[in-house]
């Protein structure tokens, strides 16, 4: 297992896309658990203090999970993600979109792929994020994408180390 995981962001912004890979000290079955389960993905995603609620979660082709990231103090940020291929426990894809609490998409969206594979009990999760335009690719480095994934994904960390324990 690795003791320092790897984390790598990068932008392309002639092509409006965005990278990341990031490394899990576990396996790739409760990785992947944690990516496709709402009550996992509510416990790790967004960045601290920030809480998740997931209102909507279908993870199937065509389905879509629909969620909130709640600030302290109460602010609602919804976003609809729809499940556009899966391919159990190696990689599924969705678009994403903003979106109000009534679930009114802002448009123009992005698509996120993401990839799973394991090795020797590290499990490697990369993604690619192609956004529509380059404005709301802006608007999601401005929202501190960088910084949240980084601080999300510590999340992950922590709520893995409780589920291997179990």
């Amino acid at each position: 297992m690795n003791s320092d995981p790897l984390f790598d962001f990068s932008v392309d912004k002639e092509n409006k896309t965005v990278y990341m890979t990031r490394e899990f000290n576990a396996d790739l079955e409760l990785v992947w658990e944690a990516w496709t389960t709402a009550e996992l993905l509510d416990q790790w995603w967004g960045p601290k203090p920030f809480v998740t609620k997931t209102k909507v979660m279908n993870f199937e082709v065509g389905g879509r999970r629909f969620f909130a990231m709640v600030s302290p103090d109460g602010q609602e940020r919804w976003f609809v993600q729809k499940y556009t291929a899966i391919s159990p426990k190696t990689n599924f894809k969705t678009y994403n979109t903003f979106a109000d609490a009534d679930e009114n998409r802002e448009l123009p969206g992005s698509d996120w792929d993401y990839t799973f594979s394991e090795q020797n009990g590290t499990t490697k999760v990369s993604i690619t994020v192609y956004n529509e335009s380059f404005a709301r690719m802006e608007r999601m480095i401005e929202m501190g994408a960088i910084q949240g994934c980084a601080a999300q994904f510590e999340n992950l960390d922590e709520l893995l180390a409780t589920l291997s324990q179990k």
